[in-house]
């Protein structure tokens, strides 16, 4: 099994991986033998990670990258493999979500900012790497989706409509592109601890709300969804594709 999870060799992109979830990706992945590609919208930031990961022993070069323009996510799949010359596994984590409250507050710049970041950019990421994943004959994508995208939560409206609309992405491409051997699969995190998610952990009505609805009673850390990916990223999960995986303590329960 402990073979099964290796990564040696394998190139990986991680968007949002400055910090939080991201972040306990691309340390794990490193850990494990993948070359690491560390995205975010700061290159200091993502430089910062990488060269930490250097520091233990791993490989890792940051990229920067907004998930939200076109133009940004090309230079981030050309830079790749112009340094590595191959891409084995794509992780869209990066995510954004201007707005928090009633739906029909949700104005068409927030609307469009919402699934430019969450929809769009995923899929052209993983599109622009499909060429090089054909001719590695593999592949594994892993869209980061939510609990938001298997009920709606309050306050999240449009971000849970994105998060839904990235669910049936991935079973789109694990559907057509799987006859390449390249896999798809959705992890749909619960309330987990980072920064991204402060507001709502940090307000008592939401966090009590959670709380009292989660069987394994205690929130979720970016290291419980950074396993999830390696197992899904890994030979270990060679026959999953199109699944959508929760890990959510059990709220959905």
């Amino acid at each position: 099994m402990k073979e099964n999870l290796s990564l040696n060799d394998k190139v990986a992109i991680v968007t949002g991986a400055s910090k939080g979830i991201g972040e306990a990706i691309v340390r794990l992945y490193a850990a494990h033998g993948a070359k690491v590609v560390v995205s975010s919208r700061k290159q200091v930031a993502v430089d910062a990670v990488a060269e930490s990961i250097r520091q233990s022993g791993g490989e890792a070069i940051g990229i920067e990258a907004h998930m939200g323009k076109m133009d940004s996510i090309k230079t981030l799949v050309d830079k790749t493999l112009e340094h590595y010359g191959r891409i084995d596994i794509i992780v869209n984590n990066a995510a954004t979500n201007p707005v928090f409250g009633a739906v029909e507050n949700c104005n068409e710049s927030a609307f469009d900012k919402i699934m430019d970041v969450n929809v769009k950019g995923c899929f052209e990421l993983a599109k622009l790497a499909l060429p090089s994943m054909k001719a590695n004959k593999s592949g594994s994508i892993i869209n980061m989706s939510s609990i938001g995208g298997l009920k709606p939560e309050p306050g999240l409206g449009i971000y849970s409509v994105s998060k839904a609309a990235l669910v049936m992405l991935t079973k789109v491409m694990a559907k057509e592109w799987g006859r390449h051997n390249i896999r798809a699969n959705a992890i749909c995190p619960g309330l987990i601890k980072t920064k991204f998610s402060q507001a709502l952990w940090q307000n008592e009505q939401v966090s009590d709300h959670f709380m009292k609805n989660l069987p394994i009673a205690r929130l979720g850390t970016p290291e419980d969804i950074a396993r999830l990916s390696l197992f899904l990223a890994s030979d270990a999960s060679s026959y999953s594709t199109g699944g959508v995986f929760t890990s959510d303590g059990g709220f959905l329960v």
